[in-house]
């Protein structure tokens, strides 16, 4: 009998998989606990039409990228900090603070995991830091570090 995965079966195949399955396992096993549907034509067209609009969306989502990445190259943004003179911070500048300057500062709405710091940032100064937009496209970030 075919079936189409809706989850990962270990041994047997990963979630939106068509394959060949023994009847009786198929009716018994897979069937009854949600892990697979009969490979009916409706099915099946269901099916490409999900993977359809999966692969629409991935491809917006993905030019979306690329258009922040292309606005990132030439922008600076400015993290203010309370420091202690001489150039020395209290404390050090978090990936949450980048990317509510980069929020407030830009418009642009990134996720704080996405902002990757090489080393702490406990000084004033100018800094590159890495923004991992997804799907393989990174862009670097200017950041210009103030004392309050």
């Amino acid at each position: 009998m075919k079936v189409i995965l809706l989850q990962d079966v270990k041994g047997k195949g990963k979630k939106g998989q068509m394959l060949e399955v023994s009847d009786g396992y198929a009716r018994n096993y897979m069937l009854p606990r949600k892990m697979a549907v009969e490979a009916t034509a409706d099915n099946i067209n269901t099916k490409r039409m999900t993977d359809k609009a999966t692969q629409e969306r991935q491809q917006r989502e993905r030019e979306e990228a690329f258009a922040i990445s292309e606005k990132m190259k030439d922008m600076v943004v400015t993290v203010r900090a309370k420091g202690g003179g001489a150039g020395r911070l209290f404390g050090s500048v978090t990936t949450q603070e980048i990317a509510d300057a980069i929020k407030k500062q830009e418009g642009i709405d990134v996720d704080k995991r996405r902002i990757v710091l090489d080393e702490q940032i406990k000084t004033v100064g100018d800094y590159t830091v890495k923004c991992k937009l997804g799907y393989e496209i990174t862009a670097k970030l200017r950041l210009k570090v103030e004392e309050l």
